[in-house]
């Protein structure tokens, strides 16, 4: 097999950063086939070279999944147990692997979540560099003026700030499709507040190119490799 970089192998092994690895190697804290590591930069044979963390061995890191939701009302977008409401991945969602939610969804709201064990992706997803798009359609009370929609597309004032133009599409007097491209907490009930049109329903329909099509409420599927290829670009 291959040579390959010792904290790139463990990197891949779901360890540790490659950076945090090579933390570890000046610390002494790894070794291969008995020896500790004293450089950086070395590199092994995974399937002849013995390495220890710590003195342990580490088991291989899970099957990376990728899974589409239509999240209903009245769930908990979390992994762990609360004693609010139920919660998506422990009583809608049940894989082997330890999945969690990417980004926010709150529990009055429904629609497309994606949940997943893949770090990498969840964090180019929900960091506001990389500026997601996500698509909400949203019903409010009272009629949606020309002036919202121009509210909107410059930014609400929020938090001391402007938050990023919006698109909008209204498709009657009180339901639009917005888009934006950030995801603060409640940041859309909080937008539609300002403006004094506040969110009767609220279901994301879009994520990037992933969208909720004819999925279900409460059901899931697996995301297809396409699918999957086309959020990682």
């Amino acid at each position: 097999m291959e040579l390959i970089r010792l904290n790139k192998y463990l990197a891949q092994q779901g360890v540790a950063s490659r950076r945090a690895v090579d933390i570890m190697i000046t610390e002494g804290k790894i070794s291969v086939n008995g020896q500790i590591v004293q450089e950086l930069g070395i590199k092994i044979d995974p399937e002849k070279d013995k390495v220890l963390v710590n003195g342990k061995g580490f088991k291989p890191p899970e099957r990376l999944v990728y899974i589409l939701l239509n999240k209903p009302e009245g769930y908990v977008a979390s992994a762990k147990r609360t004693e609010q409401a139920p919660t998506i991945v422990l009583d809608l969602v049940k894989v082997p692997e330890r999945i969690f939610p990417v980004g926010r969804l709150d529990k009055d709201t429904s629609g497309l979540l994606l949940l997943t064990n893949d770090g990498d992706l969840a964090l180019k997803l929900t960091h506001p560099r990389y500026e997601s798009d996500k698509e909400y359609e949203v019903m409010v009370k009272g009629n949606i003026t020309p002036e919202h929609v121009r509210e909107f597309e410059k930014g609400v004032s929020l938090w001391g700030r402007r938050t990023n133009p919006a698109k909008v599409e209204v498709f009657a007097s009180n339901q639009m499709r917005l888009t934006i491209t950030e995801g603060k907490n409640r940041q859309i009930r909080r937008m539609c507040d300002k403006l004094g049109i506040p969110v009767i329903t609220l279901r994301r329909v879009r994520v990037k190119n992933l969208r909720l099509g004819e999925l279900s409420l409460g059901h899931w599927r697996y995301l297809k490799p396409e699918e999957v290829e086309a959020l990682k670009k």
